[in-house]
């Protein structure tokens, strides 16, 4: 029941006194920022202006720093990309001395190898022809001593 007695003696809808206070809150601000806030503003400034525009100078300096950082940081990312590069280059040359490397050996092992397989044909001719004359011979002998036997 309370309840419902508060709600009937709240108003919905405002009345005159809503008006009068917002036009009071603007016309103290009105009053404020030409009694108050101009004048400090202009205070502020003129300090900043009788510095010799130190904070300004600071800012610069500030972003001179910022600029010479970054600077930097592109300057030492393309010095690693350029070594990179550079390492790639001289791997890539690397490579290629060995792949000239091992292709020149392998033709020297078949040049040798093939020298070598020469060789052993003319060995295995040799003994073949030592072991023909050594197989006649022994023939002939056999056949004399079969000769005088008989």
């Amino acid at each position: 029941m309370g309840f419902l007695a508060f709600a009937e003696s709240v108003q919905i809808l405002p009345d005159f006194a809503l008006v009068v206070h917002v036009l009071i809150i603007l016309t103290m601000i009105w009053i404020l920022n030409r009694t108050f806030f101009r004048p400090i503003n202009r205070v502020i400034s003129a300090r900043d202006t009788g510095k010799g525009g130190h904070m300004s100078e600071a800012e610069k300096m500030l972003k001179s720093a910022e600029d010479k950082e970054q600077q930097y940081q592109e300057d030492l990312l393309s010095a690693r990309n350029e070594g990179y590069e550079l390492i790639e280059e001289r791997r890539a040359e690397a490579v290629s001395a060995r792949v000239e490397k091992v292709a020149a050996a392998k033709a020297e092992v078949a040049a040798q190898r093939s020298a070598d397989l020469e060789e052993l044909e003319k060995i295995t001719d040799d003994a073949r022809q030592q072991i023909s004359e050594e197989a006649s011979k022994i023939a002939d002998e056999i056949s004399s001593n079969l000769t005088k036997a008989a």
